[in-house]
């Protein structure tokens, strides 16, 4: 028998370059040709450490990967364990490199070859390893105003020898783009992200050792207003609120062939000029003037004579860190599908699919002329309808240079989420230009990788499917957003608490929400409470106060439960503990004696379709059953994770809280014949599923749901709370076929309804486009909004009937679920494992399965019939009779 381990991954970093860890974990798969199993590994760890020595310097020996001290260590370990294990030597130092080989050990007795290596690079770990400090213009405009226009900022160097290795580590206040020697550094953008800027600022590494050149160079950047200084927030919005400057931080460090390492550092000698871009914001779009570039500018030689000298501003560097997860980067590009002309004569591209992004334009015409393209989600009578995005002017313009030979261009410090863009000023035949590729969207998201996939016999169910998909990558604009488009955007704790399952399902979140729930527990109040959003919108708080509020603050319970269970990773659930005690230890307080939390503000079944569109907190179900319910849950939760970690005592006493909350929420909501005080579907949807009725009750609750959902019409009457829950509870009550009868709803409100309207996302409300055609009148109205998109974890859990049963999907539970007249359903899943795939089909009344599992994994096949079927790695088909009740 035969194993081949992959090469292994560091940490959950597809590029592993600039790390932050200095013991970051290692995982594997393996593939094998029959039923083999791991007993050990061997680890080999070649190092080598480069760059300057700490506290940085124009010169300096040390040691070097071009030359310096190079050695190799092998550990051996006992263990089956192939995801996240320990690194296996001494910490990484900064800017060291390594490589490591795994070797496998069977329980047969065999031995593995070698895999691939895989190459790690350490960053800037320490804060002496920084000597560059923050520069920028020193002309900024009115700090009040969100116009003033951004600069460029520049630097000349010479390279006296033979450059082995060049490295750039960058940041900014704002956001930027680098350029060495006239050519663009990367492919991110929107960087470095949205963080809690006072605490946390990220920087990016790059490799630019193909970009320097012997002699003469040049290093230089774009900066942009971004999340930093620019408008944050409805209502007219706040400027400034990290500061009021842009600035850039970078430092280029080179290593020569002989061992001298130099350093191009961010100081007072580079040289500030007016930035082509005339302004630039989020909400607002960009405006670009290519009559006011600067040819040249970032290759050496340009005359900046006339530039100014930079101001030097402030950052401490113990606040600068490494990424968890990708950056932001243009993942695709769709064309126009049709060029409308509106009644009024408007022209404006169709893109058929609602996305996040920006239009990429090629145009000629005469210099002074200007092409403005105003994007938007819908139409309305005909016209482009921009009132959902509320103050949000999403439009950006470019006044071209008059080039003979043509002009391209795009926004860098800008993203919106649009359908739709209306092109006034176009110089020629727009028709002919949009059909050339003139005219592209560019759709941008943090660069995940897709992990998860589902289909099934319904083309309306692959449609909503496919339109989860397309809303998660649309609010993965570095952060876990709410929506793209309007003058909103953060980061809403509730939402990826509800969709966090999904998330990681279809996509490798592991490092982004990891990375996320970090400046969580930054932004938690010393009492413990969680904000509403992350990072919080500082400083001015009369529109937003942070208070306790359930299902939202709970993001500090539920998800690192989430990520333990989809990725095994108990680093996360020991980094955010303290920050989930916390959570519950204030609702504790604020519910007292009688363990209910029944005062205060809250959103409870936020935006139930039977709430008025003026206010989305008008739920059937009362507001505080929802908070005691999400109490008793994260109590449970906070008890799971403690025991993750062998907490015993605090295993203890959650476990003992969660006792007394089921005890007193069922007290106070749960009636003597099984009904509850608030007769409405998310409550029972979160009775059920958080298990705080009474065993003797839960039968009686369950028909209640049922009833509820039929005597709807099957309908949606549920909200961002209890729309995650409704499907499993009803499956878990043994109402499974009136489950499918709430998916496969067509009639408003239902999931399916927005796809009978030519959806492409997830709606904010069931009804953001009503049945007549016009806009809902709400001042909340997104056509992109990932949360009610939940649903699509019970696609894939109970349609399809793949799910973890333990951390990882270390154990697999394979359990399909048919019904709803499907006749088919697969889903497949990039585990840490490796693939674990269902696909099942309905045979001449009989139920065919076939599964695969990777090695190291076990699984177990729980059939409608009753059976169970034990599996191990491979490919397995099962097939059974089929029962008419189950279809």
């Amino acid at each position: 028998m035969t194993a081949t381990p992959s090469a292994p991954r560091v940490e959950h970093h597809r590029e592993p370059l600039g790390i932050g860890e200095i013991r970051p974990r290692l995982s594997w798969t393996v593939t094998a040709n029959g039923p083999w199993r791991q007993a050990g590994y061997d680890l080999e760890l070649t190092r080598a450490t480069t760059g300057v020595p700490a506290g940085g310097g124009s010169s300096g020996g040390g040691p070097s990967g071009a030359g310096g001290r190079v050695r190799t260590e092998v550990v051996t370990v006992s263990s089956s364990d192939q995801v996240l294990v320990p690194w296996p030597g001494e910490p990484l130092a900064s800017r060291e490199r390594a490589t490591v080989r795994v070797r496998l050990h069977g329980e047969d007795g065999t031995t593995s070859g070698w895999s691939e290596p895989a190459a790690l690079e350490a960053g800037l770990l320490e804060p002496g390893d920084w000597t560059a400090v923050p520069v920028g213009a020193a002309w900024d405009e009115d700090p009040d105003s969100d116009d003033r226009r951004p600069s460029l900022v520049r630097r000349e160097f010479t390279v006296a020898g033979t450059v082995v290795a060049a490295r750039l580590y960058a940041t900014a206040h704002g956001l930027y783009e680098a350029e060495i020697n006239g050519r663009r550094v990367g492919d991110d953008t929107m960087s470095p992200g949205w963080t809690v800027y006072g605490q946390h600022l990220r920087y990016y590494t790059y490799d630019v050792t193909e970009l320097v050149r012997p002699g003469a160079n040049a290093v230089g950047a774009w900066l942009g207003d971004g999340w930093y200084r620019g408008r944050l927030g409805w209502n007219g919005g706040f400027r400034n609120l990290y500061g009021s400057d842009l600035s850039f931080l970078a430092q280029l460090e080179l290593t020569y062939a002989d061992g001298r390492v130099e350093t191009v550092a961010t100081d007072g000698s580079w040289r500030a000029a007016p930035s082509p871009i005339l302004r630039t914001g989020n909400y607002d779009g960009e405006d670009y003037d290519a009559r006011a570039e600067h040819a040249g500018w970032s290759e050496p030689g340009f005359d900046d004579a006339v530039w100014t000298p930079v101001a030097v501003r402030e950052r401490d560097p113990a606040t600068l860190r490494a990424p968890t997860g990708p950056p932001v980067r243009c993942t695709e590009e769709v064309r126009p599908a049709a060029v409308l002309t509106t009644p009024s004569g408007g022209r404006v591209l169709d893109f058929g699919q609602n996305l996040v992004g920006r239009v990429r334009l090629r145009v000629t015409g005469p210099a002074g002329s200007t092409v403005t393209l105003r994007t938007a989600e819908v139409l309305q009578d005909g016209e482009l309808y921009t009132r959902p995005l509320r103050d949000a002017r999403s439009a950006d313009s470019y006044t071209l240079a008059g080039r003979p030979d043509g002009e391209e261009w795009e926004p860098r410090f800008t993203f919106h989420g649009f359908r739709y863009a209306e092109v006034t000023g176009w110089p020629g035949d727009l028709d002919a230009a949009a059909a050339a590729g003139d005219l592209v969207a560019r759709v941008y998201h943090s660069d995940l990788e897709r992990t998860g996939w589902f289909e099934c016999s319904d083309p309306l169910v692959n449609r909503l499917h496919e339109n989860v998909v397309w809303s998660m990558r649309g609010n993965v604009v570095d952060i876990p957003t709410d929506c793209p488009q309007r003058d909103e955007r953060v980061g809403w704790t509730g939402d990826i608490q509800v969709f966090g399952p999904t998330a990681s399902f279809l996509y490798d979140v592991s490092g982004l929400l990891a990375g996320w729930l970090g400046d969580v527990e930054r932004e938690q109040l010393p009492d413990g409470t969680v904000p509403w959003y992350v990072p919080v919108i500082p400083s001015k708080q009369r529109w937003t106060p942070i208070r306790p509020g359930a299902a939202w603050g709970d993001v500090a319970t539920f998800l690192p439960w989430t990520l333990y269970e989809r990725y095994g990773d108990a680093g996360v659930v020991a980094d955010q503990f303290e920050s989930a005690r916390r959570w519950v230890d204030c609702v504790d307080d604020l519910a007292g004696p009688d363990h209910l939390w029944n005062e205060g503000f809250q959103l409870g079944d936020w935006l139930d379709p039977a709430a008025p569109p003026d206010d989305p907190a008008g739920a059937r179900t009362d507001r505080y059953l929802v908070a005691t319910a999400y109490f008793a849950a994260s109590a449970r939760r906070v008890a799971w994770l403690a025991d993750v970690l062998e907490r015993v005592k605090e295993r203890d006493h959650y476990t003992a809280l969660a006792d007394a909350v089921r005890d007193a929420f069922a007290a106070a909501y749960v009636l003597p014949d099984g009904r509850m005080t608030s007769d409405a579907q998310t409550a029972y949807a979160l009775g059920l599923r958080f298990e705080l009725i009474p065993d003797e009750l839960r039968a009686a609750a369950g028909r209640r749901l049922g009833e509820l959902v039929r005597a709807d019409g099957n309908r949606i009457a549920t909200g961002f709370v209890g729309t995650p829950l409704v499907s499993d509870a009803l499956t878990d009550a043994g109402e499974l076929a009136t489950a499918y009868d709430l998916l496969l709803e067509r009639e408003c409100p239902s999931w399916l309804y927005p796809v009978t309207q030519g959806a492409t996302t997830v709606w904010e409300r069931w009804d953001s486009l009503m049945p007549d055609g016009t806009v809902n009148p709400g001042t909340m109205t997104s056509f992109n909004h990932y949360a009610l998109g939940a649903v699509a974890d019970w696609l894939h859990r109970v349609v399809a009937g793949l799910a973890p049963a333990a951390p990882g999907y270390r154990r697999v539970r394979f359990r399909p679920r048919p019904g709803g007249g499907l006749t088919w359903a697969r889903a497949r899943h990039r585990s840490p494992y490796g693939e674990v795939s269902i696909e099942w089909r309905i045979d001449d009344g009989a139920l065919v399965v076939e599964t695969e599992l990777p090695v190291g994994t076990t699984g177990v096949l729980e059939l409608p019939d009753g059976i169970s079927v034990e599996l191990v790695a491979g490919r397995h088909e099962h097939r059974s009779v089929l029962s008419e009740v189950a279809v």
